[in-house]
């Protein structure tokens, strides 16, 4: 049983909440009835304990976790106030429902402790709701959720307490560990040391180093939907996940190709080394993200200097002084000289994209509760209620994916709560849990979830009646049953199937309602069609609002993230040939550019995810989602690592550039364009366009004006002339990702 629970319960994560809530919100139920002899009190300690043990489990540190829990604590007893208080007049029922509900699923954006809490605070608002009792049982309920926080937090201190390491830093750790060990046995190779490893023992290595990629990409995919775009360290790790991605593509796109090969030149292989370093240091304090990351700064100093010396160095080699006729030979001959070093750079800035990101993380796990709960960056100046307002408003608009949710659940929480209160059904709230259960993101999803919890509470439903037609009389039975029916409704969804845990739920709610009464089961069975009423509330308004979901919402997010990235290569080409004249644009420059590709992949994460979070047939495969994701961060660590080759150069007297500059402009147009048409084509569902061709009379042109104009007095290549054939490399390897972006592009068009 504990092997089988491993496989299809991941870290026993549901297994562990199920059992502290089998044991507590008996206990509690017990406590209420039995001895107080409160049945109000009974009821919400039970589903307070119930809603905060096993529908939420905060990360961090259990300082944290405990002060999230007493936030939540005090957030029930605010919606059981304004619940009680509404629930007798319908239409004033209504209309909270409607503004709590679209509130509590919005605030979502602004961090994942909120975002995670939403399951429960929904359901701290609609139990009282739906039940209108006089004023004077207001007490009794707020002291069953004071009973049921009290107990929540003793529960998770003392009872199995999770790590508090994130799912994802330890598969991230390994593939930076992995990629370190590749990058040290190429260098070692590279500079020809005394016991270097062979070629292939250096295919080896990239081996495991890719398949740590893939096992960090099926862990990313498997967890649980989190509100990354705009929670800190969640979008710290999920960038990371993406950058690690690009390092391994970038890795397997240079591989050692034999011992006899071309030597490399010494700064390129320490280069090299100094990237290792720092992965090991990333690696380190993604295995404690509460660590000091020193270290880690001091290694991403030594690997910038490391960059710089090669840099540098470059200029020695560059063969200037060679006259080229322009075949395509001698043009991959004379840029091949830097190939190396352009690999050692382009490995270098990826690595360091993913120090800064590593580093941010263990800021952000590092900051204090208030700034965690309201998302505030580490570092940041802002006030916390001001950036949380801010990334609020980043929200409110047409296209996200956040608004359509927020706004979806609220009208249907809202129609559940007039249907409820029309139709007079007992226990009413079943219509909204019914809602509340299934109501996803798109029609065709909600309606199979429809099915599928309709099913469940039918089986449930038979169940719970044939259970209590056995007990019969023997109502004290139930007591036993109830720690029983609680385990398996809390591990029957995440191990088994959202019908099972819709099952178990049902015979759990049959077996709390009939302990200390007269068993009745025939009351059972009407619970079928307030279920049913729920369901078919959730499936009428997915049809009327985003009915194709986060499918449609995912495909916009990917044209507008690579059109945006598009014109964010183009503008950092622009501004570095702007370097290239007497009087440089300002290092600043173009920041809106890159203002507005990052939003746009913070747009497109969400959508992302919360695609991932839909359950049914995708009509795209999954990977071919993920490449198209990817490619967009391949994109923009292009045109950041063009602007950062640029950004500390300075003007000086060097020959005309014009030439080059004119080369290098062309280029980034092509380029730029064909990503802006394959945007064009993911949001008209056409084919994508035809990957470029490699232009060898460009880079013949390039060469020829890199020998012609861009040497010192001496015959010397220049900086500048480094950095002219390595932001041509930089382009090129943007082009290099269209092959696969078109395939999978046009097969989705296609699907």
């Amino acid at each position: 049983m504990l092997q089988w629970l491993r496989q299809h319960d991941p870290a026993l994560a549901a297994t562990r909440r199920a059992g502290r809530t089998a044991l507590v919100m008996p206990a509690l139920f017990a406590l209420c009835t039995q001895a107080i002899h409160s049945v109000p009190m009974g009821t919400f300690a039970s589903f307070g304990a119930f809603a905060m043990l096993l529908m939420v489990e905060y990360t961090g540190p259990i300082v944290q976790r405990l002060r999230a829990h007493l936030g939540l604590a005090v957030a029930w007893a605010v919606l059981i106030c304004i619940g009680t208080l509404t629930a007798r007049v319908t239409w004033l029922a209504v209309a909270c429902t409607v503004v709590v509900g679209f509130t509590v699923l919005f605030s979502g954006v602004v961090s994942s402790v909120l975002a995670s809490s939403a399951t429960p605070l929904l359901l701290a608002f609609i139990l009282p709701v739906t039940s209108p009792v006089p004023l004077s049982q207001l007490p009794a309920r707020l002291a069953g959720v004071g009973l049921a926080a009290g107990a929540t937090m003793l529960a998770i201190t003392l009872l199995w307490p999770r790590s508090s390491t994130d799912p994802l830093s330890a598969p991230a750790a390994r593939v930076c560990r992995a990629a370190a060990a590749q990058l040290l046995a190429d260098a070692s190779l590279l500079a020809r040391d005394k016991g270097a490893p062979s070629a292939k023992q250096c295919q080896a290595t990239a081996g495991k180093a890719a398949e740590a990629a893939l096992e960090l990409r099926r862990a990313f995919n498997a967890t649980p939907y989190r509100p990354t775009g705009l929670s800190t360290g969640s979008r710290a790790l999920v960038r990371l996940v993406d950058e690690l991605t690009w390092l391994s593509t970038i890795m397997a796109e240079s591989p050692i190709r034999a011992e006899n090969g071309p030597s490399c030149d010494r700064e390129a292989h320490i280069a090299r080394r100094a990237a290792a370093a720092v992965l090991n240091c990333a690696a380190d304090l993604l295995e404690n993200l509460r660590a000091d990351p020193d270290p880690l700064r001091a290694a991403s100093l030594q690997l910038r200097a490391a960059m710089a010396a090669m840099e540098d160095g470059a200029t020695v080699r560059l063969p200037v002084d060679r006259p080229v006729d322009g075949t395509e030979e001698q043009v991959r001959e004379f840029i091949g000289v830097l190939d190396h070093s352009f690999r050692a750079q382009e490995l270098g800035f990826a690595t360091l994209q993913i120090a800064e990101n590593v580093e941010l993380a263990a800021e952000a796990e590092q900051r204090g509760w208030f700034a965690r709960l309201l998302g505030l960056e580490p570092g940041a100046v802002r006030q916390p209620l001001v950036a949380a307002w801010e990334r609020g408003r980043a929200h409110v608009e047409w296209h996200s994916v956040w608004l359509h949710n927020s706004l979806r659940g609220a009208v249907g929480l809202g129609i559940a709560v007039a249907l409820a209160n029309v139709t007079s059904v007992q226990h009413s709230f079943w219509v909204l849990l019914g809602t509340l259960s299934v109501l996803r993101s798109n029609a065709l999803n909600t309606g199979q979830n429809a099915l599928r919890a309709v099913a469940g509470t039918v089986v449930g439903s038979i169940l719970g009646a044939g259970l209590l037609a056995l007990v019969g009389h023997h109502g004290n039975v139930l007591w036993v049953l109830l720690p029983v029916a609680i385990l398996l409704a809390g591990i029957a969804p995440a191990a088994i199937s959202f019908a099972t845990g819709q099952a178990a739920f049902t015979v759990t709610l049959v077996i709390l309602f009939n302990i200390g009464q007269d068993p009745n089961w025939h009351i059972v069975l009407l619970r079928i069609q307030d279920i049913a009423l729920g369901c078919g509330v959730s499936l009428l308004v997915a049809l009327f609002f985003w009915p194709r979901g986060a499918g449609a919402a995912l495909e916009k997010a990917l044209a507008e993230a690579y059109e945006d990235s598009a014109r964010y290569l183009a503008s950092a080409v622009e501004f570095a040939l702007g370097r290239c004249t007497a009087h440089p644009a300002p290092p600043d420059a173009p920041m809106l550019e890159s203002r507005q590709a990052a939003a746009a992949a913070r747009r497109l994460d969400d959508a992302f995810r919360s695609y991932l979070a839909e359950r049914g047939s995708k009509p795209v495969p999954l990977a071919d989602t993920t490449t198209l994701v990817t490619g967009v961060v391949g994109l923009r660590l292009a045109a950041d690592a063009v602007l950062a080759l640029w950004r500390q150069t300075e003007s000086r007297d060097e020959p005309d550039r014009a030439q080059a500059r004119a080369e290098l402009l062309s280029a980034a147009t092509r380029v730029s364009n064909w990503y802006a048409q394959l945007a064009e084509s993911l949001d008209r569902y056409l084919p994508a366009p035809p990957p470029l061709e490699r232009n060898t009379e460009a880079e013949a042109r390039l060469v020829e004006s890199v020998r012609r104009d861009l040497a010192d007095e001496n015959g010397q290549a220049t900086a500048t002339a480094v950095r002219i054939i390595w932001t041509g490399d930089h382009l090129d390897a943007a082009r290099r990702l269209q092959p696969t972006l078109a395939a999978v592009a046009t097969a989705g068009a296609r699907a």
